[in-house]
């Protein structure tokens, strides 16, 4: 097989985005996430296909550091800081950080009302920063991170992130900014999102997270 052969063969198995097969579902009850993307952090093919797929994504998107949300968001704001060679800064739970920091309030997917914070000051006026966090349902620990970043004057470069659910704010979301998921809107993937139940659930296996496992389709 040719290079570019190869390339595009690798290409297309990326494409249909196999690595989402793999998450876990929620087996804990009504007050957990109703699923666990982790699973793909741990399969080391999984993960460098998934960093892969949101670089090529945020491919014409400049920012100059990666901001993750507490608490998963670390996972893939860092990875995708590594990639792109820039800062990383994590964004935290009220009470965390050890510094002066900006606060703000926001509601979470599961209606709580919490607060998290950055550090003061995190970066420059003007910095244009990248959110990542795991999951986007709700949007709202997303705009409580929009805020934080705007009240030090950054600037939102863009999201990303492993699905962005589809409603109100974060269709507005992607309206305003520049959003890449591995979730694309408009595929099997997004509604399945969006009604909260992946088919794969249906043959969950977890042996097919380990490391060394095998590409599931």
């Amino acid at each position: 097989m040719s290079n570019q052969s190869k390339g595009n063969s690798e290409l297309g198995a990326r494409d249909d985005r196999w690595y989402l097969n793999i998450m876990s579902p929620n087996t804990k009850g009504d007050k957990f996430a109703w699923l666990d993307p982790t699973s793909i952090y741990i399969n080391a093919k999984a993960f460098q296909d998934l960093l892969d797929d949101l670089d090529t994504d945020l491919k014409s998107v400049e920012f100059d550091v990666v901001a993750g949300l507490d608490a998963m968001g670390f996972v893939l704001g860092a990875g995708l800081a590594t990639r792109r060679n820039v800062g990383f800064l994590p964004i935290r739970k009220a009470g965390k950080l050890c510094v002066e920091t900006d606060s703000v309030e926001f509601g979470n997917y599961s209606g709580r009302v919490q607060n998290m914070e950055m550090r003061l000051p995190a970066f420059p006026k003007g910095t244009r920063v990248l959110l990542a966090d795991q999951w986007v349902e709700t949007g709202g620990t997303m705009d409580g991170a929009i805020r934080l970043v705007e009240q030090q004057n950054g600037v939102v470069a863009g999201m990303a992130a492993i699905a962005i659910e589809e409603n109100e704010r974060t269709l507005g979301y992607r309206k305003s900014y520049p959003c890449a998921s591995a979730v694309m809107p408009g595929s099997r993937w997004q509604a399945q999102c969006n009604a909260q139940f992946l088919k794969s659930f249906n043959a969950y296996d977890p042996a097919n997270t380990f490391p060394n496992a095998g590409r599931v389709v």
